[in-house]
């Protein structure tokens, strides 16, 4: 099963079971709009890469109502759940592509990503990174809301032990943590260190992780003006 369908069959349950599976929900995606600045400068064009179901853009659009946002995903139905979330938007689009090769568009005053960086192999962050950067905007963030690996062989597997305990108790039943784990298997995560260097040689400055909780991260960097 590639990527996309495994997506696309998660697609009518996967909003009912985000707040169990990231037990950090609210900060997570919170802190990730928060990271994009404030919300009383000139609208903001974005581009959400691997949107889904639009769970990061929604909290984009509380915290900037003027923004014009772009979803961008390779999962049809993933997509057509965000489109009826934003029914009657007219700043909202949607595009099915591939954003490791296909056509980004752009130039954006930011672009964002919320769990589906770490699906892509090791070389290939590295190169969305850079891609990333040549489609800001000068002043333009890129804000990534993901998993990181654990530095050392001991953490990855106490983050990974964290994980489940936290699911279960928030009531994950059996079917559920079973695709859940089916759908890890498409998981690349990389350390956080790794990733802030990787975004620090694509040419951003002001590189940073502004939140963590176990293997969940929110981090960031600024194309300089």
């Amino acid at each position: 099963m590639s990527i996309a369908d495994s997506f696309n069959r998660a697609a009518p349950q996967y909003d009912g079971l985000r707040r169990a599976l990231i037990p950090c929900f609210d900060d997570f995606y919170g802190t990730a709009a928060a990271l994009l600045g404030d919300p009383s400068g000139a609208p903001l064009r974005v581009l959400d890469l691997g949107a889904g179901t639009g769970l990061l853009s929604a909290f984009v659009r509380e915290r900037f109502p003027a923004a014009r946002i772009t979803l961008l995903d390779l999962a049809d139905d993933m997509l057509a759940v965000a489109c009826r979330r934003f029914e009657g938007d007219t700043n909202v689009e949607f595009r099915t592509a591939d954003y490791i090769d296909g056509d980004l568009g752009g130039p954006y005053d930011a672009v964002v990503s919320a769990l589906s960086i770490h699906h892509l192999e090791h070389p290939a962050k590295q190169a969305l990174f850079r891609r990333i950067f040549a489609v800001l905007a000068p002043g333009g963030r890129f804000v990534n809301a993901d998993q990181a690996e654990g530095p050392t062989p001991a953490l990855a597997k106490l983050y990974d032990e964290t994980w489940v305990r936290q699911v279960r108790a928030n009531g994950v039943g059996d079917a559920e943590f079973a695709a859940a784990r089916q759908r890890q298997t498409f998981d690349r995560m990389a350390p956080l260190a790794d990733q802030l260097r990787w975004l620090t040689e694509a040419g951003f400055a002001d590189v940073d992780c502004v939140y963590k909780n176990w293997s969940f991260v929110v981090y960031g960097g600024r194309k300089p003006a």
